[in-house]
């Protein structure tokens, strides 16, 4: 199996039990090993308004996770894509951090990183 970066929104998806069956066989995978996020999806995560159980519950998963900060090769890769391509910070941090550790995205916002050709992508609602 690959090594995948979990996107913000798929986090969520997982958390609120909102994948297909499919998309959680996938993540279950993934979660049984590391999974790799990105300190955008931590900061996005923790971000919620939600009930103390539910921050609990986001609170564990990072912790069970492999958060990748950011380093030289990925804000270079961020600045490029941000020149190149129509993308919001956050979203060309999470796609800079896949293609720098070549990693498969997973997210349901495919639309968000269709313009990048080296992004190898796969959403759980479409397996």
């Amino acid at each position: 199996m690959g090594q995948y970066l979990i996107d913000t929104n798929t986090a969520s998806n997982l958390l609120q039990a909102k994948l297909p069956e499919n998309g959680i066989a996938l993540m279950r995978s993934i979660t049984d090993a590391i999974p790799n996020i990105s300190v955008i999806t931590k900061i996005e995560l923790l971000s919620w308004k939600t009930t103390e159980a539910v921050e609990a519950l986001v609170r564990d998963f990072i912790t069970d996770s492999n958060v990748l900060g950011l380093d030289e090769e990925i804000t270079e890769l961020c600045v490029g894509l941000r020149r190149k391509k129509s993308i919001k910070t956050p979203d060309a941090i999470i796609a800079a951090t896949a293609l720098a550790n070549n990693y498969t995205l997973i997210t349901a916002n495919e639309k968000d990183f269709s313009n990048i050709k080296a992004l190898k992508v796969i959403n759980p609602h479409k397996l």
